[in-house]
């Protein structure tokens, strides 16, 4: 019997977001696991930054910094990929945003920066990624999504919209490409160890809240985000599509 393994060799990822710590990290954990990996993110510095790390470790990689928010910019990307690479196998869309404010001080402009990043953009690399996985007979679309998809959070109306909708258009996007080989699953990580959160963390009653709220008592760690998505972009989870699995530590199960 063949033993199992998780494993992305001679695979091709590309990763929205990778500037940020769980796109980051995906994108180590994919490239131990074989891949090669196109970084994407906003900052140049922190692609390249990162890039080196990869080399380091004698990880293929390329990267390009684009605002995948401006119109075209999302096919723009997908075609830096293939010319780079040849084509794409696994996209992991990681990129997003989070900016809490009470529902009555929300501005339209912090609402459609965290729709337009969180779900819009989203939504424009799977379709420009998606076209070249139908042509080569299939390929695995793996979301960051959020608990916030399922559970209300306070202080986060537009995060807790945007990642329902990511949700629904994973399970959207499964159905209409499972005919095409096509799987697409969703990460819903809790709040992960990260300088951000740990910023958020200096409001002690915001930091009982969660802590109290997640009956394992501790946020994720970015490698276990990481290799939750790696599971999803396998071959191991080839009949898995349209699911959405919380890494929670329990909050959505209460």
């Amino acid at each position: 019997m063949k033993r199992p393994e998780l494993t992305l060799e001679n695979k091709i990822a590309l990763i929205t977001g990778a500037s940020g710590g769980i796109g980051g990290a995906i994108a180590k954990v994919f490239g131990a696991a074989g891949a090669k990996v196109f970084l994407h993110g906003t900052s140049e510095e922190k692609l390249k930054k990162l890039s080196g790390e990869l080399d380091t470790e004698s990880i293929p990689n390329a990267y390009k910094a684009i605002d995948i928010n401006i119109s075209g910019a999302a096919q723009e990307l997908v075609d830096a990929v293939v010319n780079e690479m040849g084509t794409i196998d696994i996209l992991v869309n990681a990129a997003g945003i989070n900016r809490p404010q009470k529902p009555e001080e929300v501005t339209e402009e912090n609402w459609d920066d965290v729709m337009n990043i969180n779900l819009k953009a989203l939504f424009f690399v799977s379709q420009a990624a998606g076209k070249i996985m139908i042509e080569r007979g299939g390929g695995k679309i793996v979301n960051i999504s959020s608990q916030a998809g399922v559970v209300a959070l306070p202080l986060r109306a537009a995060y807790c919209s945007s990642k329902g909708g990511v949700n629904q258009l994973t399970r959207a996007l499964a159905l209409e490409w499972a005919e095409h080989n096509i799987s697409v699953n969703a990460v819903a990580p809790t709040f992960v160890q990260t300088p951000f959160t740990e910023s958020m963390f200096k409001d002690e009653d915001f930091k009982k809240y969660v802590l109290d709220s997640i009956p394992m008592r501790r946020m994720a760690t970015l490698e276990e985000v990481a290799n939750t998505t790696l599971f999803f972009a396998s071959d191991l989870a080839d009949i898995v599509t349209g699911q959405i699995l919380p890494v929670d530590g329990g909050w959505t199960i209460k």
